[in-house]
């Protein structure tokens, strides 16, 4: 049960998260803008990377409403997508920027990790 409670807890604060992010991307935020081009990250991805993200929160929210190879997918999609923006960091040399795709990182590996042992 408490495995659960934390599935639920863990993949609902990480599709919100990416849900917010994605919005974010979308409206081209000032601060989504200026990260994006501290990073060598054109413009013109920002609407598919919001995309991503906003289908992978869609795909986490169907794994915890009775779909769990949808969550499970999705799950390992952001995570592939968050080691990808951990490395573009890097090689950009944006360390100071470099916790927020390192805890979105962490949620998705998280709800990765409570779907498959659920």
């Amino acid at each position: 049960m408490t495995m659960v409670v934390a599935l639920v807890i863990v993949v609902a604060v990480t599709a919100v998260f990416n849900a917010f992010s994605a919005a974010v991307d979308f409206a081209g935020h000032r601060v989504v803008l200026a990260n994006a081009e501290a990073n060598g990250v054109p413009r013109g991805w920002l609407p598919v990377l919001g995309g991503l993200k906003g289908a992978a929160a869609l795909g986490l929210v169907a794994g915890l409403l009775g779909v769990p190879v949808v969550g499970a997918a999705a799950a390992a999609g952001l995570v592939v997508f968050f080691v990808g923006a951990v490395i573009v960091h890097l090689r950009a040399g944006t360390v100071s920027t470099l916790p927020a795709p390192g805890v979105f990182l962490a949620l998705a590996v998280a709800s990765l990790w409570l779907t498959v042992a659920s």
